[in-house]
């Protein structure tokens, strides 16, 4: 029985951008039966994702955080 979800903090940072886009298509496999929470500052790793949350501090000392939902993104894009 699988995981109901699994997190991954920065798996990918090591990745060069062809084992990036292998380590995508197995999460993506993977995500049929499980959910998956990870941490990653690669921009390709990002695109596999469902919901997207940035932390980002415009002052110092002070953490903002932002959500993205890409399927509301996309349809907010002209056609």
């Amino acid at each position: 029985k699988p995981s109901p979800f699994c997190f991954l903090d920065e798996v990918d940072a090591p990745l060069d951008d062809v084992n990036v886009v292998r380590f995508s298509r197995l999460i993506t496999s993977l995500s049929y039966d499980s959910q998956f929470i990870l941490i990653t500052h690669n921009k390709k790793t990002m695109e596999i994702g469902d919901l997207l949350y940035g932390v980002t501090m415009e002052e110092p000392g002070i953490s903002k955080t932002v959500s993205v939902e890409f399927q509301e993104a996309k349809s907010l894009l002209p056609d």
